[in-house]
């Protein structure tokens, strides 16, 4: 998997990804599966975090609701993946998922908002190693 673009919200996630031969479903649910473990684990040993025990059973109802989980859910299981097609449909995706703090009210900037990929795009170093897109010639 590539990584293109990525901005964490409160309540969802956005990322430009690109693949060469695996199916797009099966590294959306590679990647719920494996940051949802990780995010349990991680979880279940802050001991100082007060909404652990809320949090905890939250993903275990979850769970409860949904037949394909044994333990706990995360995520849920609907996705929305949008297939890019063209430059210009790239690059707009780009700018929305930036300027998505911005819009919520976070931030100011896009570059601002530490869960995002707007700083690596605007000369700075974010959280994540992204592949930058090529700017679009108009």
């Amino acid at each position: 998997m590539e990584l293109y673009s990525w901005c964490i919200m409160t309540s969802h996630v956005h990322l430009i990804i690109g693949t060469k031969g695996n199916p797009l479903s099966n590294i959306i649910r590679d990647l719920k599966r494996h940051t949802a473990e990780e995010l349990h684990k991680a979880i279940k040993n802050i001991d100082t975090e007060s909404r652990r025990e809320w949090m905890l059973w939250m993903m275990e109802r979850a769970a409860k609701k949904n037949s394909n989980n044994a333990k706990f859910e995360l995520w849920q299981a609907e996705s929305h993946p949008i297939e890019l097609t063209t430059a210009k449909i790239t690059h707009q995706k780009l700018d929305y998922i930036h300027y998505n703090p911005v819009e919520a009210g976070f931030v100011n900037n896009p570059e601002d908002w530490k869960y995002s990929s707007a700083i690596d795009y605007n000369g700075g170093k974010g959280l994540l190693k992204i592949i930058h897109l090529e700017p679009m010639i108009v």
